[in-house]
């Protein structure tokens, strides 16, 4: 379900695209099934009451997908033409004692964004990295993950260049979103699960 990074680095691009449906034919027709069936996932970010993650460009994920919990601390980008950042994840037996620990070390809920995800890899190379497809509620991205050669080549077989490449979080995407709308941001969540 989550493509193992041997080096603890994280390597990724996000597209934007118009409509999911239609880069999954273009995906299909370039040699890639679907690895992960579409599955919701939430997402909470926490972080100290002055953001100290944050201010030290640090993110720490608790995700909730299908049965599984994963939590995951994401250092630093590197600068270039892809995002790269150490990463390090692991599943996590329960989610509400994980935000009880995180909660008494001082870390509290700051950030949730939930979206639909589905995992594809190419069959002629299944182990070098991952495509998914994600639906949030700001709009249908891709994510490509591997090596950078691998990156470029991926995107190049589905009909993109550097030029789409997206380096932002969803957190900045969202923040980007409310400010072209002209809304106050609070959670990037699906409308049914804003209560």
């Amino acid at each position: 379900m989550f493509y193992p990074m041997a080096s603890g680095t994280e390597t990724e691009v996000k597209v934007r695209l118009g409509r999911a449906a239609d880069i999954v034919h273009v995906m299909k027709a370039a040699g890639f099934r679907v690895s992960v069936p579409r599955l919701f996932e939430a997402n909470t970010l926490y972080d100290t009451p002055d953001q100290d993650l944050r201010r030290k460009s640090m993110l720490l994920r608790l995700r909730e997908v299908g049965d599984k919990v994963v939590l995951t601390w994401k250092g630093r980008n590197e600068p270039g033409a892809h995002k790269i950042r150490p990463e390090r994840e692991t599943t996590v037996g329960s989610a509400g004692v994980l935000e009880e620990i995180l909660g008494h070390l001082g870390y509290h809920p700051s950030f949730r964004y939930e979206k639909y995800r589905t995992e594809f890899v190419s069959d002629a190379a299944p182990s070098a990295g991952v495509v998914t497809v994600d639906e949030t509620p700001i709009g249908d991205f891709l994510e490509i993950e591997g090596p950078a050669d691998w990156i470029d080549a991926t995107a190049r077989k589905l009909g993109f260049t550097p030029q789409n490449y997206i380096l932002e979080s969803y957190g900045a995407l969202y923040l980007a979103d409310c400010a072209q709308r002209g809304v106050q941001p609070s959670n990037m969540v699906f409308a049914s699960h804003n209560t």
